[in-house]
């Protein structure tokens, strides 16, 4: 719930396209004071593109951007910061690649701002040396920039752009150069840094373990829209939708269907759980974390068999994937090894099962009627079966086509359609894929088939599985 004495921006209703390509699609979002924000997602999933809006570098085409503002007199306001440039707003940025500047020196680099607003030197040297300690680098105020390591100049960034005493720093991929090792340090350090400043952070990654360590609030974004806002724990434990369990870690994602409140059936077996207001007999996604399925030879209370597959050491634990009594396998990762070749009981407790609604059961596309046998649909003519109702060409209407009956394949030319690999989703005994038509458009399949996201496919459909609801009939 929003307090608004305690918002320092508030984001409604923003969206931005680049030509015909919309990046950011209808985006509403509100971000506390003193909070460590982190946008997450995938490359394109317009993050950055969100970051830059609230820096100032990019306008946004519709919706507002709203920033609490020290007006004259002590007092404090909302504004609109449409058309503010990026140096007169209350924040500061720190980019991947730091844009220091190498004929100056790390003391003269991080003073360079205060020095331009005219900042007398006693308290410009006062800051400078205050902010050296805060990222641990008073011994390096002569040192030339270019002589500092990565994480060296990283720290130096920030330093230039806290000096300047922001409402808000904005972190755009700041740790991506760095290597693994120096990147698990700077995290630790950017957490302690925002505690000892009480300052906003928000701070733009793909990488969720980078996201789970650092931040109060999680947002995680796909194809231009936000997924899901949490508490890292929230966003890992109860992700509201495939692609966030698929995104946040590692799940086993599976069909199930909600028995009643409280039961849920998945991977041929009844399991009590604690999700309800999902109606009874309804088709739902569950998700399993592979550290909370519990593994023994001869397992109190099991509620399931299986084969153990392969396991592999993974220096904390050992990560096993075992085929199920009812042929799905799964993900587990346990502290004890499992040989592989041998049978294996298996218990889920209530608690660390998360039932999601289903986001689709079948794919519902829109068309145009051709004539009663034909339609268009991804910008392409398809042969569907009679269609019932008034035909009249041109007319718009809906195709609803099964998962399991798009094929994929390997050449373009050699379906009705063509697209790209989008998504992929392991659901325990088939895959789920997201193809992205050359029209723009979306159609999901599920298949055994293996495919790489990325791959080219061409989309076939028989006229037989093609199902056509005129508007007649859909008012029916």
């Amino acid at each position: 719930m929003k307090d608004n004495k305690n918002v320092i921006i508030d984001i409604e209703h923003l969206s931005k396209s680049f030509g015909d390509h919309q990046v950011l699609k209808d985006i509403s979002l509100y971000i506390r004071k003193g909070e460590f924000v982190t946008l997450l997602g995938p490359s394109g999933c317009g993050k950055t593109t969100l970051l830059r809006m609230i820096a100032g570098f990019l306008q946004p085409d519709e919706g507002t951007i709203m920033m609490e503002w020290d007006s004259k007199g002590g007092k404090t306001e909302f504004r609109d910061v449409a058309g503010i440039p990026p140096h007169q707003r209350p924040l500061n940025t720190v980019f991947q690649r730091y844009a220091l500047f190498p004929h100056l020196d790390v003391y003269d680099n991080i003073a360079f701002g205060l020095k331009l607003q005219g900042v007398p030197k006693d308290e410009i040297d006062t800051r400078v040396r205050k902010v050296l300690k805060l990222v641990s680098m008073s011994d390096y105020e002569d040192r030339d920039v270019e002589s500092l390591s990565g994480g060296q100049q990283q720290r130096v960034a920030i330093a230039r752009a806290i000096v300047n005493r922001p409402k808000v720093l904005l972190l755009d991929e700041p740790l991506a150069a760095l290597d693994l090792k120096m990147r698990q340090d700077m995290q630790i350090e950017l957490k302690e840094m925002h505690q000892k400043l009480g300052i906003t952070f928000i701070y733009v990654t793909h990488d969720q373990s980078e996201a789970l360590t650092l931040s109060d609030t999680v947002v995680v974004m796909n194809e231009g829209k936000i997924q899901q806002i949490g508490t890292p724990i929230d966003i890992y434990n109860e992700p509201v939708n495939s692609f966030v369990a698929d995104f946040i870690g590692e799940s086993n994602i599976l069909n199930g269907t909600m028995v009643h409140d409280r039961k849920v059936n998945f991977i041929g077996h009844d399991f009590d759980c604690v999700d309800e207001g999902f109606g009874e007999n309804n088709p739902v996604d569950v998700v399993i974390r592979p550290e909370d399925v519990y593994l023994g030879y001869e397992l109190e209370g099991a509620q399931f068999s299986g084969t153990v597959k392969s396991c592999v050491f993974k220096g904390v634990h050992y990560e096993m994937y075992v085929d199920t009594d009812s042929g799905n396998e799964l993900q587990i990762q346990d502290y004890d090894a499992f040989e592989p070749g041998r049978t294996v009981q298996m218990l889920i407790h209530p608690d660390d099962i998360q039932v999601m609604k289903k986001e689709r059961v079948e794919n519902v596309i829109n068309c145009k009627v051709i004539d009663e046998t034909h339609i268009e649909m991804f910008g392409e003519e398809f042969e569907c079966s009679a269609i019932p109702g008034t035909v009249e060409s041109g007319a718009p209407a809906k195709a609803r086509i099964q998962f399991s009956k798009v094929d994929l394949m390997d050449h373009e030319e050699e379906g009705n359609a063509s697209g790209e690999v989008w998504f992929i989703l392991y659901k325990g005994n088939h895959y789920h894929l997201t193809v992205k038509t050359e029209s723009g458009e979306y159609v999901y399949v599920d298949t055994n088939d293996i495919w790489d996201k990325g791959d080219l496919v061409g989309i076939k459909i028989l006229p037989e599985d093609i199902i056509v609801e005129t508007a007649d009939e859909q008012e029916k």
